[in-house]
């Protein structure tokens, strides 16, 4: 599944001529693509799908959703282990 999830950016750089950020998804820290969101900035909540920084949000909603998120256990899914989800995926399939 890939969800579009929420995070609060902590860091900005340009790279190879492309806006990037550090953005941290309740301890899971991933580097995100600020191209739609050119004037997001440190502090910022922002929703992200395929890398991309879609969305700015407020705090209260975005923590919210990721307390959500946590108690489905979609969190673990989305940012999980990827290579346990492959081992466990083939056993299903098995």
């Amino acid at each position: 599944m890939c969800l579009a999830v929420p995070g609060r950016v902590v860091g900005v750089e340009e790279r190879h001529d492309t806006l990037m950020a550090e953005v941290d998804f309740g301890g899971v820290r991933k580097d995100v693509c600020l191209q739609y969101l050119p004037d997001a900035g440190i502090g910022d909540y922002v929703i992200v799908h395929v890398g991309f920084a879609i969305q700015r949000l407020d705090e209260r909603s975005a923590l919210e959703s990721l307390a959500e998120f946590e108690r489905l256990g979609l969190m673990q899914e989305e940012f999980g282990d990827p290579f346990a989800a492959a081992a466990r995926q083939m056993e299903e399939e098995s």
